[in-house]
């Protein structure tokens, strides 16, 4: 029987999440959630000041005498330039990362060089091997499910760690934050840290060997939780994207790309285009609630967001020539892969380990014995 359409009553969130949850004021789990996590991590005013002061106190002195204090990832979005923004604006001295996988559109590459010149910010770029990685993302597409940015993803984390051990650099200090990442349905994408997961899917769809993509098994993402620290800044901060843009187009000549993650072509026309269209999901939804509980825009702007398209759609029709041409597939190819049966992640073999409950028992237990508080 089909499931009779319901939507939150505070966000925007509705049933294409196959796991929502409304309680009797239909008020769905995410933004509950939302609430939790706020009241958990984030800190406004002064006691985000005085928090953030102690951290970066710490940062400072455990980088004494080295040429960095501290690794960024950049991407030339905004959450990632605002904290390169800030952190030298505490006095840090960091190391910018990048990942180039061969889909940075050309205002995101200027939006890089643009700001690490003005902050004078240090880069290490790392070039993925482009036929490596397109059999990958290939094997995702084939794979059928809603996980094709999981490479990426991967990858980052395992460049960021990596670099951070082999520069024996304490702190990384990401752009994630509650306020505009807090709506994210694990049926819509996961297994990001999966290792298991993404060479089980190119075993069974792929063609190339990956010998050389970065990536970091369970157990040494396990050890990089002890030997490093990860520190979500925006959260320790009266964080505003919209106030952000403003002071990065200001200060800085940034340039806005459009929409969340924009800044990379194959981004922008698999979450506009691939997700909507074959899975029926809109990742604008979980943008758009985020930012309504984080009070910067209103639900009834959300949903008149909602009734527009992802994105022009002459522009996607540009992208998805670019794209079929990039992957080295047919038309045709594209709208087979488009027809596929839909998948999960459970569908393929996968880390038991990462399982969220699995992960809680961890985490916990391992809090209680050190002490010690995730993402400080």
């Amino acid at each position: 029987m089909e499931k009779k359409y319901q939507i939150c009553n505070r966000c925007v969130m509705d049933i294409t999440d196959p796991d929502i949850q409304f309680d009797d004021n239909g008020i769905c789990n995410h933004c509950r959630q939302y609430d939790e996590l706020v009241k958990r991590y984030v800190f406004d005013g002064e006691q985000g000041k005085e928090k953030l002061k102690h951290i970066i106190d710490k940062i400072k002195k455990t980088g004494t005498g080295k040429e960095y204090d501290c690794i960024i990832g950049v991407s030339g979005g905004v959450d990632s330039t605002y904290v390169a923004y800030k952190v030298k604006e505490f006095g840090l001295r960091p190391l910018a990362v990048h990942l180039d996988n061969g889909w940075n559109s050309e205002l995101a590459v200027k939006n890089i060089e643009l700001f690490l010149k003005k902050l004078d910010i240090d880069l290490y770029t790392y070039v993925i091997d482009w036929e490596e990685f397109k059999d990958l993302q290939l094997s995702f597409l084939y794979a059928s499910t809603p996980d094709s940015e999981i490479p990426s993803d991967h990858a980052i984390n395992a460049i960021l760690y990596q670099i951070a051990e082999v520069n024996k650099i304490k702190y990384i200090v990401f752009g994630c934050n509650i306020r505009t990442e807090s709506h994210l349905p694990k049926a819509w994408s996961q297994g990001h840290l999966d290792w298991k997961y993404i060479k089980n899917i190119q075993k069974q769809y792929g063609h190339i060997p990956l010998q050389t993509f970065p990536h970091i098994s369970y157990f040494t993402y396990q050890k990089y939780l002890i030997t490093c620290k990860t520190v979500n800044i925006l959260n320790y901060l009266d964080y505003s994207k919209k106030d952000a843009i403003t002071i990065l187009e200001n200060e800085l000549g940034w340039k806005y790309y459009g929409g969340k993650h924009y800044e990379s072509i194959y981004t922008r026309f698999y979450q506009g285009y691939i997700l909507p269209k074959k899975f029926g999901y809109d990742k604008r939804r979980t943008h758009l609630s985020s930012l309504i509980c984080s009070g910067e825009i209103t639900r009834s702007e959300a949903l008149e967001e909602l009734n527009n398209e992802p994105y022009p759609l002459e522009l996607q029709e540009q992208d998805k020539e670019y794209v079929i041409k990039k992957l080295g597939i047919t038309k045709d190819e594209f709208e087979r892969i488009m027809n596929l049966p839909k998948k999960t992640y459970y569908d393929y073999p996968h880390d038991w380990m990462l399982h969220p409950s699995i992960q809680r028992l961890i985490f916990s237990s391992y809090n209680v014995i050190s002490g010690r508080r995730i993402n400080i």
